[in-house]
């Protein structure tokens, strides 16, 4: 079953239809414009899928799917995304979803009885509850894990983004969040004391988790932030000369002080910002692992759209993750389950003629 068909929700019904052995069986939207309409419409497959969409919640649940797709937008509505995992867990459904982020290793995070409530709940139903994505998600928790199997030793963890967001739409997020176009006088909430650990945190803490590493607490917080040295028009929004145009922050696990695992993100609003900045070595954005240790490894992951740009194939990347996994969650112990402990998921089936 999907969870929504915004902009992520309508790939992950695409996503569902291309995989072999799932079968959509049941849609919700929020939107009254939706209700009644074909699934396959909704993610502009340009023909039926014969699951027609509905806000109705009893009659989803009544279908009693094996596992919801969970797509909504949780980051302004975290409690309600919590009592919806609740409700679903406890009526044995499993659940793959994409936020809230700190839900992807929320141990450190939130409070333990929070946690709680929802393992209590996962074992009520004997269901199961996983949080991915790309960033938090597979860019910093399961490509690093992956690449510490080449390891003998290791120094020195490093995950991040690297990022031109001239291009992002999400205009709040840009604005009042990151606080990009707003005077240098003001400290955009992001950047408020906990914050950054509060996003990101849960990347350092899985890493931790994963390498048996005890960190250090609280995490360290860094940021810059850098003036636009002229006039910028984004998609998102104006930044004027004078105003913040570009950010670094890291959000760091230290043991005994020093700095094993650091999560960092590079952003700027224009490609020649901040030249002594890490860059991509390749192309205007990447995730980037860095290993320290012997050997020294590297590793950039970047994404493109067939039909659009990387925004675009974020959202697929984020979708197909999350659907691509669904039958792993099934098969996994009730409880939340976390990238570090699944098994190795693939594209089993989606290679074809």
């Amino acid at each position: 079953m999907e969870w929504s068909t915004g902009y992520l929700g309508r790939m992950a019904v695409e996503a569902v239809d291309a995989r072999p052995e799932l079968e959509l069986v049941g849609v919700f939207v929020s939107d009254p414009a939706k209700v009644g309409v074909d699934a396959g419409r909704l993610a502009g497959l340009g023909r039926d899928l014969g699951v027609i969409a509905t806000d109705d919640r009893a009659t989803l649940l009544a279908l009693d799917p094996d596992a919801i797709v969970y797509t909504a937008e949780t980051e302004t509505r975290f409690m309600p995304a919590i009592e919806d995992f609740r409700g679903f867990l406890r009526a044995g459904i499993d659940v793959v979803a994409s936020g809230p982020v700190l839900l992807q290793y929320p141990h450190g995070t939130l409070p333990e009885e929070m946690i709680a409530q929802l393992v209590d709940a996962a074992r009520e139903g004997g269901a199961t509850l996983h949080v991915n994505g790309i960033d938090p998600g597979f860019a910093n928790d399961v490509l690093p894990l992956v690449m510490t199997s080449l390891s003998r030793r290791i120094d020195l963890i490093r995950v991040g983004e690297i990022a031109d967001y001239s291009v992002y739409h999400q205009g709040e997020t840009m604005r009042r969040l990151f606080g990009f176009g707003r005077s240098m006088d003001t400290l955009p909430p992001l950047l408020r004391p906990g914050m950054l650990a509060a996003g990101w945190g849960s990347v350092v803490r899985q890493l931790a988790a994963a390498l048996e590493v005890t960190l250090d607490e609280p995490l360290v917080e860094r940021h810059e932030r850098l003036p636009a040295d002229r006039d910028l028009s984004l998609l998102a929004c104006e930044v004027p000369a004078g105003t913040q145009a570009a950010l670094r922050f890291e959000v760091v696990g230290q043991v005994d002080g020093e700095d094993r695992i650091v999560l960092e993100h590079v952003t700027r609003t224009a490609v020649d910002q901040a030249p002594d900045w890490p860059r991509p070595d390749h192309g205007d954005g990447c995730y980037r692992i860095d290993i320290l240790g012997e050997p020294a490894m590297r590793v950039e992951f970047t994404h493109h759209a067939e039909h659009g740009d990387h925004n675009e194939s974020g959202m697929l990347v984020t979708a197909m993750r999350l659907v691509n996994a669904v039958e792993a969650v099934v098969a996994a112990e009730p409880g939340l389950v976390y990238a570090k402990d699944l098994p190795m998921i693939t594209g089993r089936g989606l290679m074809r003629r």
